[in-house]
């Protein structure tokens, strides 16, 4: 006999099944040594954003395809078309042309509590049937992706089951309320996975639908993590921040009159301890706005106004 979270767990499941799809690409084909060309082939998952067919998944799921496919759990297929993609924060979008379309429901990533439950489905390993279903609870907030070199931007850290084929696939809570999309796991850890929060993939997929792309700051300047050395060589007299080693002539850090040797602490209301807080700071304001930003130069605190400009390619 079931209990009472068993019961809820099984109901949330059976409905959060009929939004999840199978991704199925198709990429350029490698040539062999001896001849011919051995075709690519991946799998991942997505889950069903709208009635219109907008459907979530991971951008290293569609990267490079040639052709998409999309499987829905009650067996129909489509045709999937690549609308737009995000490398920096492994999202994408593709669409399908199809009637009745199970959609899933979004939650509110902002409001996760650290030890609720969680749940993970998605098509993991590329098995045949239903997708496969993984409990756990939400184990962090804010994590990076240790070893990435892209910007994956404050990971939820899970330790439900997180395998090859789940990625773009739904974490939600025990209402069913999508709050994260599965992306990666550790190989050589247990239990530890991670997924994109649901907040930041609706800013990403806002972006696509409104303007085709991802519009992103940029302020013009490089900077290094402090290290305890650095702060002794140069009496830098503080212990965290994002050093700046170069400004761009004429660009908006040197305008607003940030040097060599300035140590970044704060942007806006969000506080700067490394160059990876300045990273995520700076895609919660729009281009164009004007920011104050505070550094550290020979130990006097300063506030600059600072304008962001729309970042390149």
């Amino acid at each position: 006999m079931l209990t009472e979270i068993e019961k809820k767990i099984t109901k949330t499941v059976e409905e959060l099944s009929k939004s999840v799809v199978i991704v199925r690409v198709n990429k350029p084909g490698i040539q062999l040594p001896f001849g011919g060309i051995a075709p690519q082939r991946g799998e991942g998952s997505g889950f069903i954003l709208d009635s219109i067919g907008n459907i979530v998944t991971n951008y290293h799921v569609i990267a490079g395809a040639e052709t998409v496919e999309v499987v829905l759990n009650d067996g129909r297929t489509f045709s999937g078309k690549v609308v737009g993609g995000d490398r920096m924060t492994d999202v994408a979008l593709i669409k399908i042309e199809g009637v009745n379309l199970p959609v899933a429901k979004l939650g509110d990533s902002e409001k996760l509590k650290v030890g609720q439950y969680a749940l993970a489905v998605g098509n993991a390993l590329g098995m045949e049937g239903a997708p496969t279903v993984s409990t756990g609870v939400v184990s962090a907030f804010g994590r990076p992706l240790p070893g990435a070199d892209l910007i994956f931007e404050g990971l939820i850290q899970t330790d439900a089951a997180i395998n090859p084929g789940n990625s773009g696939g739904p974490l939600a809570d025990l209402d069913g309320n999508v709050i994260g999309m599965n992306t990666a796991v550790i190989p050589f850890a247990q239990g530890v996975g991670f997924a994109l929060p649901i907040n930041h993939i609706k800013w990403v997929i806002e972006q696509i639908l409104e303007k085709g792309k991802i519009v992103r700051p940029v302020m013009g300047v490089s900077v290094i993590n402090l290290s305890p050395p650095l702060v002794a060589r140069y009496n830098l007299g503080v212990k965290e921040g994002a050093l700046v080693t170069e400004t761009l002539r004429d660009g908006p850090a040197y305008k607003a009159g940030l040097r060599s040797m300035d140590v970044i602490q704060k942007i806006g209301t969000f506080d700067v301890r490394s160059s990876k807080d300045l990273i995520v700071a700076l895609s919660k304001f729009p281009v164009n706005k004007e920011v104050k930003i505070t550094v550290l130069r020979k130990g006097e605190r300063i506030e600059l106004p600072l304008k962001l400009v729309e970042a390149k390619e």
